[in-house]
């Protein structure tokens, strides 16, 4: 499986703002890696996000 290497990005022109529920160990967890990257939290949360839809097995295209 492809590592997934977390980038300081800038300039989200289309970002929208939401909120999300997540679990304390979770949360840490995330925490951690954005720290160990010099880079925010939610930085992290979104290249964490896009790596795991990028590989998402959809229901409708299971075979």
């Amino acid at each position: 499986m492809d590592k997934l290497i977390i980038e300081a990005k800038t300039n989200c022109k289309d970002s929208i703002a939401r909120t999300i529920r997540m679990n304390g160990k979770l949360y840490d967890t995330i925490e951690e890696i954005a720290d160990e990257n010099n880079v925010s939290f939610n930085t992290t949360a979104v290249q964490l996000l896009e790596y795991a839809v990028d590989r998402v097995v959809r229901k409708d295209k299971r075979q």
